[in-house]
């Protein structure tokens, strides 16, 4: 593996996790805005729609929201309390022959130690993510 894998010339270093899950694209969007914000976001009421809101999270994640496409995509800054910056997340889903995928795009991580952390963190969100579609 290149020392430099997930760094890119203009988003810094970046990474992205898919799963696929057995459940309709509607039935997925409407857990991953509601119910199952905790899930990959953390604990917060309500993600708000509206671009350029700003959102906070009871475990200290804050950022604003970039872009919000209802069934497609919402992309939003992404900063946990202890960073001393901004990262970019964006949550997909898109149709499958099996259900729909879930993806997660993370991108101006500090380095390669920060996107080897994050890598792992988005890779338990999609097990989760997994669990939850499986039994439901």
């Amino acid at each position: 593996m290149s020392d430099t894998t997930g760094l890119t010339k203009d988003a810094g270093w970046e990474l992205g996790v898919r799963t696929t899950v057995a459940a309709p694209i509607d039935a997925v969007w409407e857990f991953l805005l509601g119910a199952g914000l905790p899930v990959w976001l953390g604990e917060i009421d309500a993600l708000p729609e509206e671009k350029g809101a700003a959102y906070s999270t009871a475990d200290g994640v804050s950022g604003t929201i970039r872009s919000r496409t209802d069934g497609l995509r919402v992309r939003l800054t992404w900063r946990p309390s202890d960073w001393p910056h901004d990262s970019t997340l964006q949550l997909t889903v898109k149709s499958a022959a099996t259900g729909t995928t879930i993806g997660f795009h993370h991108e101006h991580l500090a380095d390669r130690e920060e996107r080897r952390m994050m890598l792992g963190h988005w890779k338990n969100v999609a097990a989760a993510l997994d669990a939850h579609f499986a039994a439901g």
